[in-house]
């Protein structure tokens, strides 16, 4: 059975419900890249229609890092704005809304990846958190958010758009 994201294209403007996972081991975040982007990208993807955000993260999490994370908690919602110049979203007025789940640890950096996006493979990454800043990764809240206490879950709103 074919699975459709939740998410839509019309004329310029694309949205996207996203679920995604913050993976910290040894201090160190996994994020994601690929030959195709000139950036680092939070490890995660589409919530398909019918499925729960929850089990949307945990199935993303194994498919791109090849091993079974289980979820500690919700930790951010995020509302993300931005407009690409450039890649696979070139041209487009972007609106997505993404679930951040944090994961628990494994205690080990050891993954088995073997993940692709558009035809390309994928690389994964753990940059150090207290190094994050020198990366163009996303989320840009990500390092902020890891060095600090939180308490629930925190809703964040970024708008990178060109004024």
């Amino acid at each position: 059975m074919k699975e459709y994201d939740c998410g839509f294209k019309i004329d310029n403007k694309w949205f996207r419900y996203r679920a995604a996972a913050i993976i910290v081991e040894n201090s160190c975040v996994l994020f994601a890249g690929n030959e195709l982007e000139d950036y680092y990208y939070s490890i995660g993807g589409g919530v398909h229609m019918g499925e729960a955000a929850e089990d949307a993260v945990k199935r993303e999490v194994l498919e791109e890092t090849g091993i079974q994370y289980e979820v500690d908690h919700l930790a951010v919602i995020h509302e993300n704005f931005f407009h690409e110049s450039k890649g696979t979203l070139a041209g487009l007025d972007c609106h997505e809304i993404c679930f951040y789940y944090l994961m628990k640890p494994r205690g080990t950096q050891e993954l088995n990846s073997n993940s692709t996006t558009s035809g390309v493979k994928e690389n994964m990454y753990w940059i150090p958190i207290a190094d994050l800043d020198k990366y163009k990764a996303f989320p840009s809240f990500m390092k902020d958010y890891l060095s600090r206490e939180h308490k629930g879950i925190e809703h964040i709103i970024t708008d990178q758009r060109a004024n």
